[in-house]
């Protein structure tokens, strides 16, 4: 196999893995939908969508597997390279986004990708990205700890400046600025990653993608059958506004997906199905909301 179809086969074994640990947990199945772009589109590819809605444990839980390719990358993907403007490209990426039900279940979010550039001088030039990040309603120190500790470990094997290095940049990355305020309490994520060439690369992207798993079911486990009410409820509602603001007016890979021509459901199955807002709300002093502001979403070190 050429480095496409190898990264390809992982993803996809990836995304089966996943889907079927979680329908395990929650009891309903994923629906899987094939997709494939019309041939006179401007992206071409395919993709598989795999989407549990309505579970016991999951409100909705999306993963998603994309190949597509292109003429031209999109303005998204040629921030950090003005050098590649232009070039034909191929994607091909897991993306998951898991809303739990119970409201001390944390959103959990993940991405592994790879892109190959074709410029119109030189040699094909490719990279890889992704990451996972933790977004809790209701903070609990120790699924902090967790959650950072097996990324930690997932990036040991290549060098012991990565973890910092890609924690330091997802918290950068998932930060509202609008807002001045943390998605979550972070975990890690890169972009633009092609260092010690390709097999290197891959396998720390392989690392991250293989240890998903190990660093969310375990706090899902523990927190899914906690007793909750409606005020609980009504403020994961209110905390997943975040989320929707996020991931539409910051993320890049939504901007690159739209902006490239891709299959609009499948980008946004990563919005919760239900949100809400409320105008200069605060959280009473000493309370867990309260707390959640002041003790989980702030930068720091969990280990």
């Amino acid at each position: 196999m050429n480095q496409i179809e190898t990264v390809r086969a992982y993803l996809l074994k990836l995304q089966k893995e996943i889907t079927t640990a979680c329908t395990q947990v929650d009891g309903g199945a994923f629906v899987t939908d094939r997709w494939k772009k019309a041939p006179d589109e401007p992206l071409q590819g395919e993709g598989l969508t795999m989407i549990l809605e309505g579970g016991k444990v999951f409100e909705r839980a999306g993963c998603g597997f994309s190949h597509v390719a292109g003429e031209r990358l999109p303005p998204s993907a040629t921030q950090s390279r003005p050098d590649l403007a232009g070039a034909s490209f191929e994607a091909l990426g897991v993306s998951l986004v898991f809303h739990p039900r119970n409201p001390y279940v944390p959103t959990v979010h993940m991405n592994v990708r790879m892109i190959s550039a074709k410029p119109q001088h030189g040699e094909p030039v490719s990279w890889f990205g992704g990451g996972m990040d933790l977004t809790p309603y209701y903070g609990f120190e120790q699924d902090a700890v967790h959650f950072h500790g097996v990324c930690k470990k997932a990036l040991g094997p290549f060098g012991a400046d990565q973890y910092p290095r890609f924690k330091k940049w997802c918290d950068e990355y998932f930060y509202l600025k609008h807002r001045d305020e943390q998605r979550g309490i972070g975990g890690i994520f890169f972009d633009d990653f092609a260092e010690g060439g390709f097999a290197n690369s891959f396998a720390l992207m392989q690392s991250v993608g293989d240890a998903f798993l190990h660093a969310y079911l375990p706090i899902l486990n523990i927190r899914k059958d906690i007793c909750y009410g409606e005020h609980e409820r009504e403020f994961q509602l209110y905390r997943r506004g975040r989320y929707v603001e996020f991931n539409l007016v910051w993320d890049r890979g939504t901007h690159f997906g739209l902006q490239s021509g891709g299959r609009t459901e499948s980008i946004l199955m990563s919005m919760p199905p239900l949100a809400s807002w409320a105008y200069n709300r605060t959280p009473l002093p000493g309370s867990p909301e309260d707390d959640l502001y002041r003790k989980f979403l702030v930068r720091k070190d969990w280990i």
